[in-house]
C-alpha cells in the first residue's frame, strides 16, 4: 500500500485497521473477511449474491435487453406519463435544465439551487445518494459538505475521484427541509431525472449510498443495509451494490471498516470488468 492511501485511510480512522484486517501484499486487494452480525430481515429473492459479478458496457448492454428499467409504483402528483416519456429524450443539457426549472413537487418551494449531479458523464461507476443538504443546496453541487468530503477520501482510498470515471446523484434534486429523509412521492416525482441520468451514464456499476437510494433503484421499500450489503443488485440491467451514506459514517464511525470492505469489492468488481 503506498504512502497515499495510508494517509488516506487514516483520515477516514480505517489504517489501523486496515492493516490488522487485510494483509495485503504488494498492492494486491484481498476481500476483507466476513463481520459477524446479528440476524437482518431477508433479502428479497432478486438479490443476486455473487462473488465475482459480471460487469462491463457488453454486460450493460445485454442485461439491458432482457431487464425493465426498475419504476417507483407510487403515483406522484408532477409524475405523468407524458412528462416521463420527454424526459426520457432529453440530452444532458437539456436534462439539467429541466431539473433545475422543475416544479413538480413540493421540495422546489425552500431550495435556493436545484442539484442534478456531478463527475464524468461517461463514468464506470455511478453513486446514487439521498439527497441535498445545505452546503449543497447553497453550491447546486451533491456531496460538498462533511459527507462530501468523506466521500471523496473514500472515492480516492480505491484510486477513483469525483472528475474521472464516476458520477454522483441523488434520489432527489432539491434539498428536503431540515434536511429530513424525502418522502416516497417526493422520490417518485424525481425518479424519471435519475432514470435518465442513469442512461446516459450508463455505468458499469451503481452504488446505492444509504438505504433510501437503495430503496429506490431496487424498488424494495423495506431493504435494509446490513441485510443488502455483500450482495449484487439489478437495476436496468446493471449491477447495483449497497453501502453506508458518508453522512451515516459521520455519526457511527465504527461502521467505517465495514463500508471499507464495500470501497474494497467495488474495486474489485470493476477490475474484473477491465479483463472482459
Amino acid at each position: 500500500m503506498n504512502g497515499r492511501r495510508e494517509s488516506i485511510l487514516r483520515e477516514m480512522g480505517l489504517g489501523p485497521i486496515w492493516r490488522l484486517r487485510s494483509r495485503v501484499k504488494d498492492e494486491k486487494i484481498v476481500e476483507a473477511p466476513a463481520i459477524v452480525e446479528a440476524p437482518a430481515p431477508a433479502v428479497e429473492a432478486k438479490a443476486v449474491t455473487a462473488p465475482t459479478a459480471r460487469v462491463g458496457k457488453k454486460l450493460f448492454e445485454e442485461q439491458r435487453e432482457t431487464r425493465p428499467t426498475v419504476k417507483q409504483a407510487p403515483a406522484a402528483s408532477g409524475m405523468t406519463a407524458e412528462r416521463t416519456a420527454r424526459i426520457e429524450t432529453l440530452d444532458w443539457d437539456a436534462l439539467e435544465a429541466e431539473i433545475h426549472a422543475c416544479s413538480a413537487c413540493n421540495l422546489c418551494e425552500k431550495r435556493q439551487r436545484a442539484v442534478p449531479g456531478t463527475g464524468d458523464r461517461a463514468a464506470r461507476v455511478m453513486f446514487v445518494g439521498e439527497g441535498p443538504g445545505a452546503a449543497e443546496d447553497r453550491q447546486g453541487v451533491p456531496f460538498v459538505g462533511a459527507a462530501g468530503q468523506l466521500l471523496d477520501a473514500m472515492l480516492a482510498s480505491i484510486d477513483l475521484d469525483r472528475q474521472n470515471g464516476v458520477y454522483i446523484a441523488n434520489t432527489v434534486k432539491c434539498r428536503p427541509p431540515l434536511n429530513r429523509t424525502p418522502q416516497t412521492e417526493e422520490m417518485a416525482t424525481c425518479r424519471p431525472f435519475l432514470d435518465r441520468q442513469i442512461d446516459l451514464v450508463a455505468p458499469d456499476l451503481l452504488v446505492a449510498l444509504g438505504r433510501p437510494a437503495a430503496q429506490v433503484l431496487l424498488d424494495q421499500p423495506e431493504l435494509r443495509i446490513n441485510a443488502a450489503r455483500g450482495k449484487t443488485f439489478f437495476c436496468a440491467g446493471i449491477p447495483v451494490i449497497v453501502t453506508y451514506h458518508p453522512a451515516y459514517l459521520l455519526r457511527n464511525p465504527a461502521d467505517k471498516a465495514r463500508a471499507w470492505e464495500d470501497l474494497c469489492r467495488i474495486r474489485h468488481l470493476l477490475a474484473e470488468a477491465e479483463k472482459r
